[in-house]
């Protein structure tokens, strides 16, 4: 297997004009228990905050590590700060996104009623994030020419290539449905032989199930696209069936390429997304969300206020610590409970 390394993007360093409120931001993880990730993501919003010293960035995590959201907010408090931009530092909008982090807010208020929050979007499905993969891929032509360049192996082309796209996975179809556009987008006018999409946990197909459709179409190589935007548990993971996978067919290069890391895209993204709290021009398309479904069948559905003047009503108590039996591991089980909101 090679793991290959394309992060070589420098980071971006130029400062940014500072914007108009000086409102404090909340970024908000997924968190984990591993190091490596954690230490990733404060890294992370470090950079960010580096663009523009004119506000406090705070970053905080969902859960598994501190510090809490409750924490960061507790301190801007403290601070004298009474409103409030959130952004939830995710890829895709799921549970977290939808349900986890708003009741954390609605937490918050409870505690401190003054307390305005303008809470964000996702990362979402976005060009940048796309030009960034696309970057990588070429890059790793690049770096595969170089490692072959002297071999009397021939290097194997795009079209003998099949991407492996890896996903999160979650428990919500409207973000599943999302890794699947992204990948297609990746995959559409790039020459490789096709792309298979699937998932390191709780949805399926799961990552060995990829494995073994891309082998159904016969690759010489085929490359691992783990989608995330910082180390932890689950890209390792992903990085230690790679290898396993590579030990069981030899025939096959498998490349496994690293996550997304700090990278000047995802920072501009994150600008984007922050301008549009301050602006209120936060849009969350909403049409095919479980939660909202589940609502509408109840009667209860209301607008939503991305000023989060409302509450979920949902404790945040489900533990990611990946030593828990896993509810979706049976395929039947997972189709008959993916559609219910908890």
């Amino acid at each position: 297997m090679i793991a290959t390394d394309t992060n070589h993007f420098p980071k971006a360093s130029t400062a940014l004009p500072p914007l108009p409120l000086k409102r404090p931001l909340l970024m908000i993880g997924h968190g984990t228990k591993d190091q490596d990730g954690r230490q990733s993501f404060l890294d992370f919003a470090d950079a960010y905050q580096t663009l523009d010293s004119s506000r406090p960035v705070l970053p905080c995590f969902l859960e598994l590590t501190g510090p809490t959201i409750q924490e960061g907010v507790d301190q801007c408090v403290a601070q004298g700060y009474r409103e409030f931009s959130v952004l939830p530092i995710l890829l895709f909008a799921a549970r977290h996104n939808k349900f986890d982090v708003t009741n954390e807010l609605d937490r918050a208020r409870a505690k401190h009623p003054q307390l305005k929050f303008y809470y964000g979007r996702h990362f979402g499905i976005n060009p940048q994030i796309l030009d960034l993969w696309r970057q990588r891929l070429a890059t790793l032509d690049e770096l595969s020419g170089e490692q072959l360049e002297h071999s009397a192996s021939s290097i194997p082309s795009r079209k003998d290539t099949v991407l492996l796209f890896v996903g999160r996975g979650s428990s919500d179809p409207d973000a599943n449905g999302d890794v699947y556009k992204m990948a297609r987008m990746l995959w559409e006018g790039s020459g490789y032989q096709t792309v298979e999409t699937c998932f390191i946990g709780i949805t399926h197909p799961r990552l060995e199930e990829g494995f073994r459709r891309a082998r159904l179409y016969q690759p010489r190589r085929i490359i691992v696209v783990p989608y995330f935007l910082f180390t932890g548990v689950l890209v390792k993971k992903i990085f230690n069936i790679t290898a396993q996978q590579q030990e069981q067919y030899p025939e096959i290069s498998l490349t496994c390429l690293p996550e997304m890391g700090i990278q000047p895209q995802l920072l501009s993204v994150l600008r984007e997304r922050e301008i549009e709290t301050q602006l209120g021009q936060v849009q969350m398309n909403c049409e095919m969300c479980k939660f909202r479904l589940a609502a509408v069948g109840n009667g209860t559905v209301h607008g939503h206020d991305h000023h989060h003047h409302h509450s979920h009503g949902h404790g945040h108590s489900h533990d990611h610590s990946h030593s828990t039996p896993d509810p979706y591991a049976d395929v039947e089980q997972y189709h008959q409970r993916i559609w219910q909101a908890p």
